[in-house]
């Protein structure tokens, strides 16, 4: 059996970090994504899905994830289910995800990821939960922008390629 789900899109808005009452961070986001095809009036669709990390990943979207971001999300889905106030059985499915992807510099000029603080140059890919808890930052840690050639031809041998 196989539950896993790769999403991109962009943050409906800020990410909401909370604490449970042992202590543990979580944090919760929706990204909408963009439906492969048109609506009848020509007008593009979206699916909005809520997501879900938690401990060090949950800290750092919360810290560097902000409103129209674009972001990749790797986790699985889950569906709860709980009973609100007058009795009636909700259900919830959402993404559970272990590695979050920063697809987009925060301080590109007009961008739509607005927010204050200062992020790391270089976009890192955090990873936990079900890996260890283990995260993953960019293995190139220096401070120069790996996006710094943008709009040149990039020359890959097809022995670099994974497939």
């Amino acid at each position: 059996m196989l539950n896993r789900v790769i999403l991109i899109g962009r943050l409906t808005r800020d990410p909401e970090l909370r604490y449970t009452p042992s202590g543990v961070a979580v944090t919760q986001f929706t990204l909408a994504v963009d439906r492969p095809f048109t609506a009848q009036g020509g007008e593009r669709e979206a699916d909005f899905i809520p997501v879900v990390t938690w401990r060090q990943l949950a800290e750092t979207c919360a810290n560097y994830l902000r409103k129209g971001r674009l972001t990749a999300v790797e986790g699985r889905i889950q569906v709860r289910n709980y009973e609100n106030n007058e009795g009636k059985r909700v259900y919830v499915t959402e993404v559970i995800a272990d590695n979050v992807r920063f697809l987009e510099s925060s301080n590109r000029e007009g961008g739509s990821g607005g927010g204050g603080g200062s992020t790391p140059r270089e976009e890192p890919s955090y990873g936990g939960g079900g890996r260890g808890g283990n995260n993953n930052y960019s293995r190139n840690n220096s401070n120069q922008d790996p996006f710094s050639d943008d709009g040149k031809p990039i020359d890959i041998s097809d022995d670099d390629l994974p497939f």
